[in-house]
């Protein structure tokens, strides 16, 4: 059982999506792109440039969905990935999202989130006590649901790992991968 899921929609964070899919791939798991339906979707580059106060956004790369929410039995999956972007705040109410958010969470599931992923766990109810990092114009939506905001490049908080921006790849999605890694050999050991 190697399946991870990244979860994207229109205006996916084309860097908060494409790295940690790339260390699936080389880390020998098979990443797997879920969004509300199975088809492409847009992505897009977010950066706060010289001179502005909020993020420019520009269209990045396509991905293709290979499942849809309504289709994923979160147990056929050994983690989860919320990348960032626009994306979580037009998904997050999405009642089969909700459900497979709830399913890592409850069953303590290696879960990784980056930027404005944060809003489909926090939609879910599901961050309650808990210790995130999150892009900082976030934070209200993390504190509003009863987490805890962060500004560090990592915070592990059992089975969650999170980090800020995309800046913050390099700290975040290693610590994410070891949890998968001992996750897998739960799974092969039980097997």
């Amino acid at each position: 059982m190697n399946k991870v899921l990244i979860i994207v929609g229109d205006a996916t964070e084309t860097v908060d999506t494409l790295y940690p899919y790339f260390r699936l791939q080389e880390e020998g798991f098979e990443p797997v792109v879920a969004a509300p339906e199975k088809r492409v979707y847009q992505m897009v580059l977010h950066e706060v440039k010289p001179g502005w106060t909020i993020t420019k956004e520009w269209e990045g790369y396509t991905i293709q969905a290979d499942v849809a929410f309504a289709e994923i039995n979160p147990a056929d999956y050994v983690g989860i990935f919320f990348s960032g972007g626009r994306a979580p705040e037009y998904i997050r109410d999405d009642k089969d999202l909700i459900r497979i958010t709830k399913y890592f969470f409850e069953n303590n599931k290696p879960i990784a989130s980056v930027c404005h992923g944060v809003e489909i766990p926090a939609r879910a109810g599901c961050v309650q006590g808990r210790r995130m990092a999150t892009v900082p114009k976030c934070q209200f939506d993390l504190e509003v649901c009863g987490g805890t905001f962060v500004n560090e490049p990592c915070v592990v908080d059992g089975n969650l790992i999170s980090g800020r921006t995309y800046h913050d790849h390099g700290y975040y999605v290693k610590e994410w991968i070891k949890l998968l890694v001992e996750e897998r050999e739960k799974r092969v050991a039980t097997v």
